[in-house]
Protein backbone atom coordinates (compact mmCIF):
# COMPACT_ATOMS: atom_id res chain seq x y z
CA UNK A 1 0.00 0.00 0.00
CA UNK A 2 2.48 2.28 0.93
CA UNK A 3 4.51 1.25 -2.28
CA UNK A 4 1.08 2.53 -4.48
CA UNK A 5 0.65 5.52 -2.07
CA UNK A 6 4.41 6.66 -2.99
CA UNK A 7 4.29 5.65 -6.61
CA UNK A 8 0.81 8.27 -6.60
CA UNK A 9 2.60 11.22 -5.17
CA UNK A 10 5.87 10.51 -7.36
CA UNK A 11 3.42 10.88 -10.36
CA UNK A 12 1.59 13.60 -9.12
CA UNK A 13 4.69 16.08 -8.04
CA UNK A 14 6.06 14.91 -12.01
CA UNK A 15 3.25 16.46 -13.45
CA UNK A 16 4.60 20.33 -13.43
CA UNK A 17 5.50 22.06 -16.25
CA UNK A 18 6.46 25.15 -14.58
CA UNK A 19 9.75 24.22 -13.55
CA UNK A 20 10.75 22.91 -17.45
CA UNK A 21 9.28 26.00 -19.00
CA UNK A 22 11.35 28.08 -16.32
CA UNK A 23 14.64 26.45 -17.20
CA UNK A 24 14.01 27.13 -20.50
CA UNK A 25 12.98 30.72 -20.39
CA UNK A 26 16.62 31.17 -18.34
CA UNK A 27 18.21 29.27 -21.11
CA UNK A 28 17.01 31.73 -23.42
CA UNK A 29 18.41 34.24 -21.44
CA UNK A 30 21.64 33.22 -21.61
CA UNK A 31 22.20 32.09 -25.21
CA UNK A 32 22.64 28.91 -23.68
CA UNK A 33 23.31 25.76 -26.39
CA UNK A 34 21.62 23.71 -23.65
CA UNK A 35 17.90 25.47 -24.67
CA UNK A 36 17.93 22.10 -27.43
CA UNK A 37 18.08 19.43 -24.28
CA UNK A 38 15.90 21.49 -22.09
CA UNK A 39 13.24 21.08 -25.07
CA UNK A 40 13.34 17.59 -25.01
CA UNK A 41 12.89 17.39 -21.42
CA UNK A 42 10.09 19.24 -22.09
CA UNK A 43 8.45 17.11 -24.93
CA UNK A 44 9.06 13.64 -22.96
CA UNK A 45 6.91 15.40 -20.01
CA UNK A 46 4.22 16.30 -22.08
CA UNK A 47 4.39 13.05 -23.72
CA UNK A 48 4.24 11.26 -20.38
CA UNK A 49 1.47 13.44 -19.57
CA UNK A 50 -0.33 12.45 -22.46
CA UNK A 51 0.32 8.61 -21.56
CA UNK A 52 -1.17 9.41 -18.08
CA UNK A 53 -4.18 10.76 -19.60
CA UNK A 54 -5.00 8.30 -21.87
CA UNK A 55 -4.62 5.50 -18.79
CA UNK A 56 -6.80 6.97 -16.34
CA UNK A 57 -9.95 5.16 -15.57
CA UNK A 58 -12.89 6.53 -17.29
CA UNK A 59 -11.23 8.23 -19.81
CA UNK A 60 -12.78 6.17 -22.90
CA UNK A 61 -16.65 7.00 -21.07
CA UNK A 62 -18.60 9.44 -23.21
CA UNK A 63 -20.14 12.50 -20.48
CA UNK A 64 -23.64 11.25 -21.30
CA UNK A 65 -22.94 7.84 -20.10
CA UNK A 66 -20.45 9.37 -17.34
CA UNK A 67 -23.91 11.40 -16.44
CA UNK A 68 -25.77 7.89 -16.48
CA UNK A 69 -23.31 6.66 -14.22
CA UNK A 70 -23.85 9.64 -11.82
CA UNK A 71 -27.39 9.46 -12.11
CA UNK A 72 -27.50 5.70 -11.13
CA UNK A 73 -24.84 6.20 -8.30
CA UNK A 74 -27.01 8.92 -6.71
CA UNK A 75 -29.98 6.44 -6.80
CA UNK A 76 -28.31 3.73 -5.14
CA UNK A 77 -27.10 6.46 -2.21
CA UNK A 78 -30.90 7.88 -2.16
CA UNK A 79 -32.03 4.28 -1.33
CA UNK A 80 -29.58 2.89 0.83
CA UNK A 81 -30.10 6.30 3.08
CA UNK A 82 -33.75 5.36 2.71
CA UNK A 83 -32.93 1.86 3.65
CA UNK A 84 -30.81 3.39 6.62
CA UNK A 85 -33.57 5.80 7.93
CA UNK A 86 -36.01 2.76 8.17
CA UNK A 87 -33.91 0.80 9.63
CA UNK A 88 -33.07 3.10 12.55
CA UNK A 89 -36.93 3.94 12.87
CA UNK A 90 -37.27 0.50 13.94
CA UNK A 91 -35.64 0.65 17.18
CA UNK A 92 -34.69 -3.37 16.98
CA UNK A 93 -31.07 -2.72 17.69
CA UNK A 94 -30.10 0.05 20.86
CA UNK A 95 -27.55 2.58 18.91
CA UNK A 96 -24.95 4.17 21.50
CA UNK A 97 -24.76 7.63 22.04
CA UNK A 98 -21.74 9.55 21.49
CA UNK A 99 -20.61 10.96 24.71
Amino acid sequence: MAVAQTKQEKESEDCSLLPLVHDIIKCIDKDSQDIHQELAKLRTKIQEAREQISNMPGIDTSPEEQQQQLASLRDQVRTKNQLLQKYKSLCMFEVPKAS
